[in-house]
């Protein structure tokens, strides 16, 4: 494939990289009840416009779907995608 010539190279404005800690909004299993919250998981993943995520625990789609390789793909301005917080002692 052809190079496309640019006067300067783009600049990524990524937040995320492949193997970063992060947490997102989504249907999950919490102490045998689905719950919808913040569920933190691994950036596996990322494209030009997504990146994805997976989860140890079970997720869910929004019909009610299990998601069976458990990774959910977000846009890279999700609001539903956010860094870890500090864990609670």
């Amino acid at each position: 494939m052809a190079s496309v010539p640019f006067m300067k190279p783009p600049v990524s404005e990524d937040t995320h990289q492949v193997g970063d800690i992060v947490e997102a909004f989504c249907d999950h299993d919490k102490s045998n009840q689905r719950v919808k919250g913040w569920l933190r998981g691994t950036v596996v993943q990322i494209d030009g416009k997504l990146i994805a995520v997976q989860f140890k625990d079970n997720i869910y789609l929004t019909g009610g779907w299990m998601v069976p390789d458990h990774i959910l793909w977000f846009p890279h301005s999700s609001p539903h995608l956010r860094e870890k917080t500090a864990d609670k002692k």
